[in-house]
């Protein structure tokens, strides 16, 4: 086991897959994508070996179909196949290691780019994003240096003296422009807000127990080496808790825009509202009962 095993966060071999792909003249994968495959891979509770994902039919449809798009938001210049691409290259690379054999390896090659292509359209779909992939868009949108902290945080303080009509109408154009697909006729009403808030909160929260299951599996391992536990589990669970929101944060971060998903929760809630049941409940007592639709609709 690394060092680098030993803390919360997952240490990819990113840089050591693609080196191999190098040697073995592949054409080349976009580094980015290839960490977050591998980080959400190992996240989502799929079994390693030697550090390395084992790749299966439902790890695969997991990760693109069910993880992706509540996590990752490619920038413009980026291509949202790369992810797809990713993990092609992996089961290459597990196929040379003598992991798979030529049957699952082309199995598994082929449900990686049909559903490589089905990420690709789920992160264009309005009605699927997360608080911070839409701020993201937001930024690249406005033309902000993501790379200059400051510029984020100013832009964010000028966005939150807006009206809320006026943000809402910002989230709307988007997909007039071009970065989203409008998938709901019913556009930015409160029911879409309180659904992305909501989703917000369970990815994190889903990618925060990824995080604490990863260190607990490494426990039993270094217990057998006689290694010393990470700092993140030698004192209290709530702690152990607090280290794992904030691993979640920057690896958020690391596949939207750095430091965004901590300055939303930490510094402007308000625009990426993560609703408990006491606001859910609020807003279903509004909605019009299910009879008095039907008896609309009857009598017209």
């Amino acid at each position: 086991m690394e060092d680098d095993d030993l803390r919360l966060a997952p240490h990819t071999r990113a840089a050591e897959l693609l080196a191999w792909a190098q040697a073995e003249g592949r054409v080349p994968v976009a580094e980015a994508p290839l960490r977050a495959v591998l980080a959400l891979l190992e996240l989502g509770g799929g079994r390693m070996r030697d550090g390395w994902p084992e790749l299966t039919s439902d790890a695969v449809e997991q990760l693109l179909h069910e993880r992706l798009h509540l996590y990752v938001q490619p920038g413009p210049e980026q291509d949202p196949l790369a992810y797809g691409e990713a993990v092609r290259l992996l089961i290459d690379h597990q196929r040379a290691a003598k992991r798979l054999n030529a049957k699952r390896q082309e199995r598994l090659h082929a449900e990686a780019e049909w559903q490589g292509e089905v990420a690709a359209g789920l992160l264009r779909r309005a009605d699927l994003v997360t608080w911070p992939r839409l701020y993201a868009l937001l930024l690249h949108a406005y033309g902000v240096d993501v790379t200059d902290g400051a510029a984020v945080f100013d832009w964010l303080s000028g966005f939150r003296e807006l009206a809320e009509e006026d943000r809402r109408a910002a989230f709307e154009a988007l997909a007039a422009a071009g970065w989203l697909d409008e998938a709901d006729p019913a556009g930015w009403g409160p029911g879409r807000v309180l659904s992305v808030g909501m989703a917000t909160d369970g990815a994190r929260r889903l990618l925060e127990h990824g995080l604490m299951r990863r260190s607990y599996r490494n426990l039993a391992e270094l217990t057998a080496l006689g290694r010393p536990m990470p700092d993140e589990l030698t004192g209290d669970f709530g702690a152990f808790e607090e280290a794992a929101e904030a691993a979640a944060l920057d690896l958020l971060g690391t596949w939207t825009v750095p430091g965004l998903p901590r300055l939303l929760v930490a510094e402007f809630p308000e625009l990426a509202p993560e609703p408990g049941q006491e606001e859910i409940d609020a807003y279903l007592a509004g909605l019009p009962a299910e009879q008095d639709v039907a008896e609309g609709d009857r009598a017209e």
